[in-house]
C-alpha cells in the first residue's frame, strides 16, 4: 500500500527514518584504501554493500528489488 501525501506529512522523524528501509537503497561515492568505490546503504543508512562503480552499485540494488538513489 502506497501512503497518501497527507499520511507522509504526518510521519514522525523516526517513521521517516524507517520509511523505505526494505525498498529503497542509496549509493554514494567513497574512497576505500585509496581506491574509489561506491557504498550501498539502506534508506536508514545501514551499510548493505559496495561496488567498484555506480553502474554496478545501481544494478545490485535493482537486482535485489529495491529502488536506487545516488547521493553525492
Amino acid at each position: 500500500m502506497v501512503p497518501t501525501a497527507e499520511e507522509l506529512r504526518r510521519l514522525s522523524p523516526l517513521a521517516w527514518a524507517r520509511y523505505g528501509v526494505q525498498s529503497i537503497a542509496y549509493a554514494r561515492p567513497v574512497v576505500v584504501n585509496g581506491q574509489a568505490a561506491v557504498a550501498i546503504h539502506a534508506a536508514d543508512g545501514t551499510p548493505i554493500g559496495a561496488a567498484p562503480t555506480v553502474a554496478l552499485a545501481t544494478a545490485a540494488i535493482v537486482q535485489h528489488g529495491m529502488g536506487a538513489a545516488l547521493v553525492h
